[in-house]
């Protein structure tokens, strides 16, 4: 049975409130990265690991010394340098049809004008780039512009599913379900510790549930009786190294 948003809300605050104890706040730059640099580095990250569209954000990055000359690359010749993430001709075009339309607007490859909009408008402004979703779009709202969004990815939704805060079947779903229910300030920490706890203890097969410090806020109902007491303590995370 799915429960109240009343009942929705105090949960993820407990859930927050224990994975702090746990994970403790994680830590950030001083200084947010620029919106243009948040949304490559995030197409860059989709369907691969950190460390490797970290790889090749900075083979961009330390090739050219600006997205206005990334700009004027064809995107095969983009996607030789970002090859390391995987899927390189469809991220190779999703960056150039942004790049060709922001420019083409503004003049230049600059996305700082969204910082004026709204969470909903610039929602609407990025998402109608092809190979941009809700889930990359957040992801610029969190990490670039600050705003109080929680980005979802296969471990929130993941987590978000088994804990019994939602009942979604897909994470944009799950993005619209606890959008306004994160507390006020704590959407980055929310969003990082999930990240944690489901490469850590919330796998996709075997979770190690007995050791999970959500374990008695946990309304899974397939939880594993043994643990492995086995943690990768994997915290690289690409967005707040931006």
């Amino acid at each position: 049975m799915k429960i109240s948003k009343k009942k929705r809300a105090e949960l993820i605050k407990k859930i927050n409130e224990r994975l702090i104890e746990h994970f403790g706040i994680p830590p950030r730059k001083e200084e947010r990265a620029d919106p243009l640099d948040a949304l490559i580095g995030t197409i860059l990250s989709q369907n691969t690991n950190d460390r490797n569209s970290w790889r090749a954000y900075l083979n961009l990055k330390e090739n050219f010394s600006s997205w206005d000359e990334v700009a004027e690359l064809e995107a095969p010749e983009i996607e030789e340098h970002i090859r390391i993430a995987g899927l390189g001709n469809q991220k190779a075009n999703a960056i150039k049809e942004a790049l060709n339309d922001i420019v083409s607007k503004k003049g230049n490859a600059d996305l700082n004008y969204i910082r004026d909009l709204t969470d909903d408008e610039i929602i609407a402004e990025l998402t109608k780039y092809k190979g941009v979703g809700l889930k990359t779009t957040s992801c610029v709202l969190l990490f670039s512009l600050d705003r109080n969004i929680c980005p979802v990815d296969t471990h929130v939704h993941r987590t978000m599913n088994r804990t019994g805060a939602v009942k979604t079947s897909a994470p944009d779903k799950t993005f619209h379900e606890i959008r306004p229910l994160i507390p006020e300030g704590q959407a980055h920490t929310f969003h990082t510790n999930l990240i944690l706890l489901g490469r850590e203890f919330c796998k996709p097969q075997k979770p190690d549930c007995p050791n999970c410090p959500l374990l008695d806020l946990c309304g899974f109902k397939e939880k594993t009786r043994e643990g492995e007491k086995r943690y990768n303590h994997n915290n690289f995370l690409l967005l707040d190294r931006l």
